[in-house]
């Protein structure tokens, strides 16, 4: 139904981001809320729209391949918008398709919600189905030079990245572990959530 949505971030959170498009507010859930920030500047989202019996929720993306990633994911038993969203947040495609590929179900069991018999699902449904699609991208989808200019304290970017680890469905007791070593670092809320997902599918190997 909508392609994209052109607008001015009003408000960003752990979930969700507030595009103003023409006076009218969008409440947009997103992998990284934080690669977006409150500003005048035009930006251009990509869109899902999820309809499930009484549930209407609008889904964003900050490139047309992640969106066509969450797109794929949806299409597999089991998994839902959370566990897509968790999925895609890891801004590495290439690994989840040679992780398909490859059969890696202890790659895929990773991710947060997704059991033994999800990751063979996600095997059986896209298998041999994404390679053409994503065989080519090299990029990190979280790659955004003019957030990576912007620093914010490191105290509030960290709670803010940890409020959004918990959105994407990473357990409490997962995130406490890897807290040490974020905090002995300065970085940006989008930089603290890729070096958290880094650290979070490194410690499950």
């Amino acid at each position: 139904m909508y392609e994209y949505i052109i607008g001015q971030v009003d408000w960003v959170g752990p979930e969700y981001v507030v595009i103003n498009h023409n006076g009218l507010g969008y409440q947009i859930y997103t992998p990284n809320p934080f690669v977006f920030r409150p500003s005048q500047e035009q930006v251009k989202v990509y869109t899902h729209l999820y309809v499930r019996e009484d549930i209407m929720m609008l889904y964003g993306f900050k490139t047309f391949d992640e969106r066509l990633l969450f797109q794929k994911l949806l299409n597999v038993s089991g998994i839902g918008p959370k566990g897509a969203l968790a999925i895609v947040a890891t801004g590495e495609p290439n690994k989840v398709v040679r992780a398909i590929e490859e059969e890696d179900e202890v790659f895929l069991t990773k991710f947060p919600g997704v059991g033994k018999k999800t990751a063979r699902q996600m095997i059986l449904d896209l298998k041999g189905k994404l390679e053409k699609v994503f065989g080519a991208v090299q990029v990190d989808l979280f790659t955004d030079l003019d957030a990576l200019e912007q620093k914010d304290t490191s105290k509030a970017s960290l709670e803010d990245a940890l409020e959004a680890l918990q959105a994407l469905g990473y357990a409490e007791k997962e995130v406490k572990k890897i807290i040490p070593t974020l905090q002995a670092e300065q970085l940006s809320t989008d930089e603290y959530i890729k070096k958290a997902l880094q650290l979070l599918l490194q410690a499950k190997r």
